[in-house]
């Protein structure tokens, strides 16, 4: 009886064993397959989007920075679309957390959108006023551990966005950084100057007293001269920012020189004083607080050129993004000075001058970081023998021989230091 008992509790133990073994093995063959079932899986877009937490829009319409914060290193790619002109960026999936005024269209932008493409992707569009082109597309630290999409835009031809279309790297379209502190032009060693013509257009700009002539008129006069002096000059290559009728903004004007490559800016004006005695040139370069009280009136007049074709001064350049653009706006100064000072002697015991002939102000229009300018005032339309001069071609030719030898004699002396 025993017996019998003991040989039903082995085979019972037995079929309770081959049982276990069996759903072991089930389980073990199970999880191998859930492990190559995910390895084979496409990969899985994180759970959480990347967080865009703030935005900011600032500059004008030559050009335009877009700032955009993140709370991790965002990878992106741009590419240009026509029909109409758009810049679009493409994103991880993202969470755009900023109110929507903070990224408004404004500057070379009439709109701006953004959203989420899918779960993997996401999306901005800028759809621009004018043709225009990515001078900056980088992502960069910020101090606290997050990051910054800069995006900086500006004006271009019509024939390079067309050109920008149909050879761009669809993959990756990323632009690198360039050095504000660099030599623009060292590359094909030509020493590039920008004449810029004060005015045009709908800116008349100062009427002479007696002939009643425009300013506009008088300095393009000047500016078409002295770009040909300069180009007589061996290694020295001039162009015009206008070189007809045209109104350009002050930033414009800024924007074209740096676009030629510029290594010098000149810009020549012949403007009006209520004291009709007051009379010479005058040198400006930029200074945040004016000379005198003269040149802080004569900025804030040519600074208002812009309101008269509906641009606001208002609207601003666009945001330094970092440190380097302050040191080069520093180093750029101490060389617009110099020109300064070789214009003046130029000119001395050849061409009148006003008492302390090199003053400084807030003018718009010299403030590119990285090339050194001087705004010339060649006389003064209200004072009638000025005037007399500035319609005189001899007396205009004597004025372009001085300042394209000052600018011969700039150039001589930074080539002799290395520059």
């Amino acid at each position: 009886m025993k017996a019998d008992l003991s040989a039903k509790v082995k085979k019972a133990c037995a079929a309770t064993l081959r049982v276990f073994f069996a759903r072991i093995g089930l389980a073990f063959l199970f999880l191998v397959g859930a492990i190559s079932a995910l390895a084979a899986a496409p990969e899985i877009s994180p759970s959480r989007p990347l967080l865009a937490f703030a935005a900011r829009v600032a500059g004008d319409e030559a050009r335009t920075r877009i700032v955009i914060d993140f709370e991790k290193k965002p990878e992106f790619s741009v590419h240009y679309v026509s029909a109409p002109e758009r810049i679009i960026v493409d994103l991880p999936a993202t969470a755009f957390g900023f109110p929507a005024d903070d990224l408004a269209a404004r500057g070379l932008f009439k709109d701006i959108r953004y959203g989420t493409m899918d779960e993997r992707s996401a999306r901005i569009v800028l759809t621009a006023s004018r043709p225009v082109k990515l001078a900056v597309a980088n992502v960069q630290a910020n101090d606290n551990g997050s990051f910054r999409l800069v995006l900086d835009a500006e004006m271009t031809t019509k024939e390079t966005f067309a050109n920008l279309v149909k050879t761009q790297d669809w993959a990756n379209q990323s632009v690198a950084q360039p050095d504000p502190l660099a030599m623009v032009d060292q590359q094909d060693n030509v020493f590039t100057v920008a004449v810029d013509a004060g005015h045009g257009g709908i800116d008349n700009g100062a009427t002479g007293a007696g002939t009643k002539t425009p300013e506009k008129t008088i300095t393009l006069g000047f500016a078409k001269l002295l770009a040909e002096k300069l180009n007589k000059i061996d290694g020295v290559k001039a162009f015009l920012t206008r070189d007809d009728d045209t109104f350009l903004s002050l930033s414009e004007r800024v924007t074209v020189a740096r676009q030629g490559k510029a290594d010098l800016f000149i810009s020549l004006h012949a403007d009006t004083l209520g004291q009709k005695d007051i009379r010479g040139a005058t040198v400006y370069t930029l200074s945040d607080k004016a000379s005198d009280r003269m040149a802080e009136n004569l900025a804030q007049r040519e600074n208002l050129s812009d309101e008269l074709a509906g641009f606001s001064i208002q609207a601003g350049p666009p945001e330094v993004a970092d440190i380097l653009l302050d040191l080069a706006r520093r180093e750029t100064q101490a060389f617009s000075i110099a020109l300064a000072s070789n214009v003046v002697n130029s000119f001395e015991g050849q061409i009148g001058l006003i008492n302390n002939p090199h003053r400084y102000a807030g003018f718009q229009v010299l403030r590119a970081p990285d090339i050194p300018s001087v705004l010339l005032e060649l006389g003064f339309l209200s004072n009638p023998e000025d005037e007399k001069q500035l319609l005189d071609e001899a007396w205009r030719g004597k004025v372009t021989d001085r300042i394209a030898d000052a600018v011969r004699r700039y150039r001589e002396k930074a080539l002799a230091n290395g520059g």
